[in-house]
């Protein structure tokens, strides 16, 4: 028992770890950068399963909060949620924790690229990257009215959509179709220490 909370708990930190690591990579694009830590969160939180699928996001927001230069660009602190990317971090542990409930717990006996496996872990990381987006835009939008960020010609939705949604699809496109064999791939693997 204490072997299996050992290697569950160094598995949580080594997944958190990879998440931070994803900090160095940040393309400026108007106010919201294009990051790989969205990815990340919803790759680690599929191939853990369940609801142990949001330790890793857990583990990496806490960190930055506390100060630790892991959010992207290295930044930290609790100022970033205040800004207008801040809802992203909810938004990362809850599609992190939903990817890990629909991909459920890796299993041994599942074949990995089996139909009914490959839909899962996809449809899995396709809601995760989606749900992300939630608590992200909605506090983005209300940072920009609140701060005076949104154009005269535009009403609060069609600028929080152009500004934090429309410009992200294509990338995120191209990291659920990366995300979806790696997750096929590793679960299998991991599946087999983690009993």
């Amino acid at each position: 028992m204490k072997k299996n909370v050992a290697f569950t708990s160094a598995i949580i930190a080594l997944f958190a770890a990879i998440i931070c690591i994803g900090c160095v990579i940040r393309i400026p694009l108007g106010l919201v950068p294009i990051v790989l830590q969205n990815a990340l969160c919803i790759l680690t939180g599929t191939i853990l399963g369940g609801l142990l699928g949001g330790a890793p996001t857990a583990l990496f927001i806490v960190a930055g909060l506390i100060g630790l230069p892991v959010f992207a660009g290295g930044s930290s602190g609790f100022a970033v949620l205040l800004g207008p990317t801040g809802g992203f971090f909810p938004g990362y542990l809850l599609g992190a924790i939903i990817a890990g409930l629909i991909a459920g717990k890796p299993d041994i006996q599942q074949k990995k690229f089996s139909a009914v496996n490959v839909i899962r872990v996809s449809v899995a990381i396709i809601a995760g990257m989606i749900i992300l987006y939630i608590p992200g835009t909605i506090h983005f939008a209300r940072w920009a009215l609140s701060n005076s960020k949104v154009p005269a010609d535009k009403s609060a939705f069609a600028f929080t959509m152009s500004a934090c949604v429309l410009p992200f699809i294509p990338g995120d496109i191209i990291k659920t179709v990366i995300c979806i064999p790696v997750a096929l791939a590793v679960r299998p693997v991991l599946a087999q220490y983690r009993r």
